[in-house]
């Protein structure tokens, strides 16, 4: 039987994926905006054999509250591409994948932007497509509110197409529902051809969009039962599009609490939760579940029924499951999520 080769990626922040982790004695609390720090950082993925690095991106503060968002590490920090593109002269072979927005942006100038740092960084580049869910995000860009989970994912594919289309460089323009464009990019292709397609979504409208797209598919579970389920109906809706399974990657997200023994490992784990303010914890938690006033409920009680969000519709629901099969209350829940965010 032939050898299988496992992929890495390293989920870039600056100060550390645990949403209080800038709060420890020893973290570089200025580290999202020290580029000497991301050098460091993504070398040392590369020296590791690492295949990327990952920045996400939300254009606006993560929480609608300033003074919660004064206590995250999530509120100060570089605009990916150029960040990105800085490190792209810095590092030899790692791969360097963005977050973009399919909703706040247009389809011509994310894939100039994107060819530019493909062919910037030797043919490095990927694009984890997003649609945005956070009604914060909305507010930045003068829109009236968050667009329904369906009408996002229908631009998406739209977007998708419009962008794929310029990257291969095809002679016609395109007229569609959302977006006209008429001239091929400025740009050539780079040494890989075109960016690496990633995508996050976990709804149907998700994979769906993964099914017909994605290379490579970023995904968040909490039992290796949860894993496959969501492996296997993925993998499954390639055919529909001409695709292979061995067409897509999917990466599911860890987050490692590193030590010599598993005890030391616990002990660092429990002082890093020790920092999380219940008020950031349960602001998370509501961004995960797009409810505004979770706070109205008692923390230390069970999670009340929710209605169906038009937010972040896989993240929702595995937070709610992970509540109801473990009985956890609200603090605890908060608790939980604000370590790994659902991985």
């Amino acid at each position: 039987m032939s050898a299988r080769q496992m992929k890495l990626g390293l989920f870039l922040w600056a100060t550390g994926h645990h949403i209080a982790a800038w709060r420890h004695p020893d973290a570089h609390v200025t580290a999202g905006i020290d580029i000497d720090h991301y050098i460091m950082l993504v070398r040392t993925a590369e020296a590791a054999k690492f295949d990327m690095v990952f920045c996400e991106d939300a254009a606006g503060l993560r929480e609608a509250n300033v003074q919660i968002a004064s206590q995250t590490s999530r509120s100060i920090g570089f605009e990916p591409i150029s960040l990105l593109s800085a490190l792209a002269v810095q590092t030899q072979r790692i791969g360097l994948v963005s977050t973009a927005s399919t909703s706040y942006n247009e389809p011509y100038g994310l894939a100039r932007m994107f060819a530019s740092l493909d062919n910037l960084s030797g043919g490095r580049a990927g694009w984890n497509l997003v649609t945005s869910a956070s009604p914060i995000e909305a507010a930045n860009f003068g829109s009236t509110g968050l667009r329904p989970h369906a009408d996002r994912y229908e631009r998406a594919r739209e977007f998708a197409t419009v962008v794929t289309g310029l990257w291969r460089r095809r002679a016609s323009g395109h007229d569609g529902l959302s977006f006209s464009v008429r001239d091929p990019l400025d740009i050539v292709p780079s040494p890989q051809g075109a960016p690496v397609m990633v995508q996050a979504g976990a709804s149907d409208d998700g994979k769906d969009l993964a099914a017909r797209t994605a290379d490579v598919v970023f995904s968040a579970a909490q039992t290796l039962e949860e894993a496959k389920a969501f492996y296997d109906d993925l993998k499954g809706r390639l055919a529909a599009y001409g695709r292979q399974p061995d067409d897509i990657k999917i990466m599911p997200g860890v987050a490692p609490i590193v030590a010599a023994t598993k005890a030391e490992a616990q002990a660092k784990y429990d002082a890093l939760q020790e920092l999380i303010p219940d008020d950031v914890g349960v602001a998370l938690l509501s961004s995960y579940l797009s409810i505004s006033d979770l706070w109205r409920y008692p923390i230390d009680g069970p999670l009340p029924e929710l209605p169906e969000s038009e937010g972040m519709k896989s993240r929702q629901a595995l937070v709610i499951e992970q509540a109801r099969r473990d009985g956890l209350s609200i603090r605890q829940l908060a608790r939980y999520f604000a370590g790994a965010r659902g991985h």
